[in-house]
């Protein structure tokens, strides 16, 4: 449809979709919602990864994460340079890491996570807290 697109990557589809208040269907999230979703996904990824190098026991993490995004561009009001303004993550660690670990954890994933390099290239104010959970 106009807002429903079907996308496959690998093996795998993901519908993409516009709420029925903006007149999709609702199928599936927002296309810019996934964009977030792969920025949570690969800093847990990245960020396990960085941990086992640096001997760090994280646990499980949680994340939650938060936006600040400028409409203005997706409703055509006009030309914006950067919609996601601010995005904010806090990875909630539940092992026995203490927090100066933590801060390690992060700072490495920092240096290598592809995703979060997109965000911030694009001039997104990136924040990233690695905590005890």
């Amino acid at each position: 449809s106009h807002s429903q697109t079907d996308v496959t990557i690998v093996k795998h589809t993901l519908t993409i979709d516009e709420p029925a208040a903006l007149g999709g269907t609702d199928l599936g999230p927002s296309p810019t919602e996934p964009s977030l979703a792969a920025l949570v996904a690969c800093t847990n990824l990245i960020g396990n990864k960085c941990a086992a190098k640096l001997g760090i026991d994280i646990g499980h993490a949680k994340i939650d994460a938060s936006c600040e995004f400028d409409r203005r561009g997706v409703t055509l009001a006009e030309e914006i340079d950067v919609p996601f303004l601010a995005v904010t993550l806090n990875v909630y660690c539940d092992g026995p890491a203490n927090e100066a670990e933590l801060v390690s954890v992060g700072a490495e994933t920092a240096k290598f996570c592809p995703v979060a390099k997109l965000y911030t290239a694009a001039g997104t104010k990136l924040e990233v807290n690695w905590l005890k959970a």
